[in-house]
């Protein structure tokens, strides 16, 4: 059993005007989340990625008749796609760097490939039918995906943007 003298405190409790000022200012806050930047960018880069994922997969769907996305498992799909894609990609481009330098270039079609595959695999919302409906539909995702990644964040940003002068400015009237 230990004892707490004046000298040693002890460092679960803290007392008087010892309390560090960013736990006095939680304390104050403590009915909102407080949700730091980094953890915003984050979800902001986890929301981009499921909705380009959505976007190449719906893409897909709607250009090739034997790749279908069912509705009630659109949602998994997407899901399953979009995890699948953004685990392979960095282990398919340290494998391709190490063992074959020459597909560097196509990194990003064969994880379109193997996420699409995956989520065929795994999931009941997404069947793929045919050797060329499979390159077509890899093509098109990961093209779509691709693009959507790199504009959904100006998109956003925009809005947010357009949101923050919205508020800024003094109601007329």
């Amino acid at each position: 059993m230990t004892t707490d003298s004046p000298r040693t405190p002890n460092p679960t409790i803290f007392h008087g005007s010892r309390v560090p000022p960013q736990l006095r200012s939680l304390a104050h806050r403590s009915a909102r989340v407080y949700v730091g930047p980094m953890v915003r960018l984050l979800l902001l880069r986890a929301l981009i990625f499921l909705a380009s994922a959505a976007l190449g997969l719906l893409a897909a769907a709607a250009a090739l008749d034997d790749f279908t996305v069912t509705a009630s498992g659109f949602i998994v799909t997407v899901v399953v796609f979009a995890v699948a894609q953004s685990v392979l990609s960095p282990f398919i481009l340290k494998m391709s760097t190490r063992y074959a330098p020459a597909f560097l270039g196509g990194i990003g079609l064969v994880s379109t490939f193997v996420a699409l595959l995956l989520a065929h695999l795994l999931t009941d919302g997404l069947r793929i039918d045919g050797a060329a409906t499979w390159v077509l539909a890899t093509i098109i995702v990961w093209a779509v995906t691709a693009l959507a990644t790199f504009t959904l964040p100006f998109v956003l940003l925009r809005e947010r943007r357009r949101g923050r002068t919205d508020d800024a400015e003094p109601a007329r009237g």
